[in-house]
């Protein structure tokens, strides 16, 4: 086995122990699958808690299935919790976003995903750009999206597109993906997203040692840089990466948004304008949380997530 293959499959094993470790302090213990997809071709992992009704959970920036332990602690009793990792992000394959347009490649991904799932329909629950992957595959396939649910400010054309994310696409980017995340980087990251008196109190304790393997250990910031690059243009989103207000009042589904009011990206303001254009849409405030708000209030955020997702069934 070559050096580079030997250091790269020890590096996987060190995160997938932090990653272990996330679980185990939640109590749970999720099982991996692997799935195929053919268009675009690659492989993407996929973690399943739980049983009940099937619930897709889409990730934004530097999320992966631990992302949602305090979430999925809390859910996984009433449903089947399946958690993605988006391309190039945590263990799975990246795909070339330049092939073709971004949002058909995104439904590709999605679509091909449920097929090897064999669901036909389901609820999508996605944080930040996941939210947004979320509104997409509902637009692209209305019969297999029953309802979906947004958590935390995702990109519109009403919000500028967010400061580290213009760095990251910027030349200074080739330099960000290599600097290791240190604790202190880490910790003002999330107080930047709203955080600070999560921090403090220690809700992210568990979080920090895994956020930081996710981005020592795995390629998914390298990954993450090239999807950027694909839908940021200067300081904003490209033609075609946010929804026109027609593209949202033909989104016929439930759709709720879950806002925490300590959530820099957008305001209370902005989520009302977009959930009032969607006709099913609706907006719920948490009062004091961030932009990962099931990190700071994980039973708030579940109970209105599990009352939303229980209507109609």
């Amino acid at each position: 086995m070559k050096a580079e293959t030997v250091a790269g499959a020890t590096a996987i094993n060190r995160y997938r122990l932090a990653e272990r470790r996330l679980w185990q302090i939640h109590g749970l213990d999720p099982a991996e699958h692997s799935l195929e997809i053919d268009q675009p071709r690659t492989s993407l992992r996929l973690l399943e808690l739980g049983s009940g009704p099937p619930v897709l959970f889409l990730p934004g920036s530097g999320g992966t299935g631990p992302y949602w332990a305090p979430l999925v602690r809390e859910l996984s009793a009433g449903f089947r919790c399946m958690m993605l990792d988006r391309p190039g992000w945590g263990l799975s394959e990246p795909i070339e976003y330049g092939d073709g347009d971004y949002w058909s490649l995104v439904t590709s991904v999605l679509g091909g995903t449920l097929d090897q799932l064999g669901l036909q329909r389901l609820d999508v629950v996605g944080a930040s750009l996941g939210g947004a992957w979320g509104l997409r595959l509902a637009q692209a396939e209305p019969n297999r999206v029953r309802r979906v649910v947004l958590l935390g400010g995702s990109p519109t054309q009403q919000i500028q597109v967010p400061t580290f994310i213009r760095l990251l696409r910027s030349p200074i980017g080739t330099l960000l993906v290599r600097l290791p995340m240190r604790r202190g980087m880490l910790k003002k990251q999330l107080i930047g997203l709203g955080h600070g008196p999560g921090v403090e109190a220690g809700r992210f304790d568990a979080f920090f040692d895994w956020r930081m393997a996710f981005q020592r250990e795995t390629s998914s910031m390298r990954h993450e840089r090239d999807m950027v690059r694909a839908i940021v243009d200067g300081n904003g989103f490209r033609p075609g990466v946010t929804f026109t207000e027609g593209e949202l009042a033909g989104i016929a589904q439930p759709v709720l948004m879950l806002f925490g009011t300590a959530d820099p990206t957008g305001s209370v303001e902005t989520w009302r304008r977009l959930t009032d254009v969607l006709p099913g849409g609706r907006l719920q405030l948490v009062n004091g949380a961030g932009h990962l708000l099931w990190w700071d209030e994980p039973a708030v955020v579940s109970r209105h997530l599990a009352a939303f997702l229980d209507e109609g069934t």
